[in-house]
């Protein structure tokens, strides 16, 4: 009988007005096939694009290419097992926070279900009020812990700052998010390969489904070990050799001759077995520069 993999889940968060439903809204449009399934806590929070939606009940949106959007209301954790038993389970989740939630208590939520697992917390800010509204009393706290839950940070409405106003935006995130990847975008359009967990391990595949999507350019790398590796220090390595590394997956072989999968999404390491008949060899997807950035 063979193993029943882990669904994978993504947590959105970030305050109030930051872009995060235009990125739900661009992921839908951008599955590839892929079916998504996104969880709110009200669907009054989330305005899918009409285009999308195909059917609607009370807790249930049915949308294109074999995506869905469930409400969960009051119960994350009743709606988590009902997506357990869809039939076929969705391939990847993503639950959209409201503007007030902390991501990082999501997601420990999530980690004690058993079929599931986090993909990692994608946090976006608003590069117009970020900084400020990081100073105001009433929300100062909220968006500083969420800031420091993210894996990934998307700093969002990049177009509609100074180049001075960016440079220092981004410096003040690098202080109170150290070491956290941040990518900049416009109107929250960041290709699906830089978020969610499945992607090719062919280079020229994830640079073309890279080019489209983001104002700012990504690099891409395969790294192939030539001996034997414990598989958490080589993925620590990754992370410590490329500040700019965003996400990285393949195989290694370990040090007692099996075969593990490496996962990497920011600071985010996860371990396990490698599927049969696998080759060694992890790609990396990192941030390129801008020229006024060096």
């Amino acid at each position: 009988m063979s193993k029943t993999l882990a669904t994978p889940v993504t947590v959105i968060g970030g305050y109030l007005g930051s872009g995060k439903t235009t990125l739900v809204n661009h992921l839908l449009r951008n599955a590839d096939g892929k079916r998504l399934a996104i969880l709110v806590n009200e669907f009054g929070d989330l305005q899918i694009d009409a285009d999308l939606i195909e059917a609607q009940d009370d807790d249930i949106i049915s949308l294109a290419g074999g995506c869905v959007c469930c409400s969960f209301g009051n119960d994350l954790i009743m709606a988590m097992l009902d997506m357990a038993k869809m039939d076929p389970r969705p391939d990847h989740i993503i639950l959209e926070a409201s503007g007030v939630a902390l991501p990082a208590a999501i997601a420990s939520s999530i980690s004690l279900l058993n079929g599931f697992s986090m993909d990692g917390i994608i946090v976006l800010a608003d590069a117009e009020n970020i900084h400020d509204r990081s100073k105001d009393k009433y929300m100062s706290d909220t968006i500083l812990r969420q800031l420091e839950d993210a894996d990934i940070i998307l700093l969002n409405k990049v177009d509609l700052i100074s180049r001075e106003n960016r440079k220092m935006t981004l410096n003040w995130l690098n202080e109170i998010a150290y070491k956290t990847p941040i990518i900049e975008t416009n109107r929250s359009m960041v290709s699906p390969v830089v978020l969610l967990r499945d992607f090719d391990r062919q280079t020229k595949k994830i640079n073309a489904a890279l080019a489209p999507h983001q104002p700012r350019n990504f690099r891409t790398s395969l790294n192939v070990p030539d001996m034997l590796v414990d598989p958490a220090e080589f993925a620590e390595r990754l992370i410590l050799e490329n500040s700019e590394l965003v996400r990285a997956k393949g195989f290694v072989k370990a040090f007692d001759g099996t075969m593990q999968t490496i996962q990497i999404v920011g600071k985010r390491i996860e371990i396990a077995q490698a599927p049969d008949g696998v080759e060694t060899g992890v790609v990396t997807i990192s941030i390129g520069r801008h020229q006024d950035d060096q």
